[in-house]
């Protein structure tokens, strides 16, 4: 769900970022699953170089949205800085989102339980 925000807000942000309805949920489960396969990878690579691991998520995040254009009719991205751009954003609001949504849902169930 996180990774879905992100991309939506990207394509809000970005003019040169564009989402296509049915073919978005195909998307979005490309990108999670590149994602989820190519981040412990970079991290590995990078576990014996301290000053790269920081830069690892955006990085996965960035080879997500490759392949996600390559292989899916959902997602397309022009131009160099819309990349970079593009990257940031989802890395960010996916990163926000893998915080802040969980919240949310527990504070929808304890109010449920007051209730």
């Amino acid at each position: 769900m996180a990774n879905a925000l992100g991309l939506i807000v990207a394509s809000w942000i970005l003019d040169d970022v564009t989402i296509s309805g049915t073919a978005f949920f195909v998307a979005v489960l490309i990108f999670t699953v590149v994602y989820a396969v190519a981040q412990p990878f970079f991290t590995q690579m990078a576990i014996n170089t301290p000053a790269l691991r920081g830069g690892v998520a955006l990085v996965a995040t960035l080879v997500g949205l490759i392949v996600t254009t390559l292989v899916s009719d959902g997602l397309s991205i022009d131009g160099g800085v819309t990349w970079i751009a593009a990257t940031v954003i989802v890395w960010l609001v996916s990163l926000l989102g893998v915080f802040v949504l969980p919240l949310l849902f527990l504070k929808k169930k304890v109010e449920e339980r007051r209730a």
